[in-house]
């Protein structure tokens, strides 16, 4: 089968191939997903095709294996799910964390970036640069105005939070 052939017969037995498999699989849309890969399947044997005389029961029969394997699969998951006992809880974020978290968000995105890159996830500065495909300089340089930057926004909350105290009992306000 040439490929104008092929196209030709994908264009009159696909929209059939797919009403016929989403009355088998009760999904439309893995009917759709079956049968092209069924095609896909057929496309690397085409040229020898019309040897089998019944192109289209092959891609019928090998859509109906595929989603049968799907099924199989997908029960195998099920039962692989409920045999997992549930996780136990997950504490949330500590408040440092979150203060972390908060106070990143705050940075440009390019000083967030090299921030993260370097302090959390121990990345060399030539290894950011060649990443980001910033030069070595404007990565040290970010990361020393993202330091300055996130130094003020978590020195300001720690400061709020502790010096709260002392000045209510020194009859301050503010």
């Amino acid at each position: 089968m040439t490929e104008d052939e092929f196209d030709a017969f994908y264009a009159a037995t696909f929209p059939r191939l797919t009403g016929q498999l989403s009355a088998f699989t009760g999904d439309r849309e893995e009917a759709q997903d079956v049968v092209q890969e069924a095609f896909v399947r057929a496309w690397d044997r085409r040229r020898d095709f019309l040897a089998d005389e019944a192109p289209e029961a092959w891609i019928r029969t090998v859509a109906m294996r595929l989603a049968v394997s799907r099924w199989r699969r997908a029960r195998r998951w099920l039962e692989l799910v409920r045999r997992t006992p549930p996780p136990g809880t997950t504490p949330g974020p500590g408040p440092d964390h979150t203060a972390l978290v908060a106070a990143l968000r705050q940075l440009p995105k390019a000083q967030r970036m090299v921030i993260v890159l370097h302090h959390l996830c121990d990345v060399s500065v030539e290894q950011i640069a060649s990443e980001t495909g910033a030069p070595v300089g404007t990565v040290k340089a970010r990361l020393h105005r993202g330091r300055a930057a996130l130094a003020k926004h978590l020195v300001v909350d720690e400061v709020d939070e502790t010096d709260a105290p002392a000045r209510k009992e020194s009859g301050r306000v503010g």
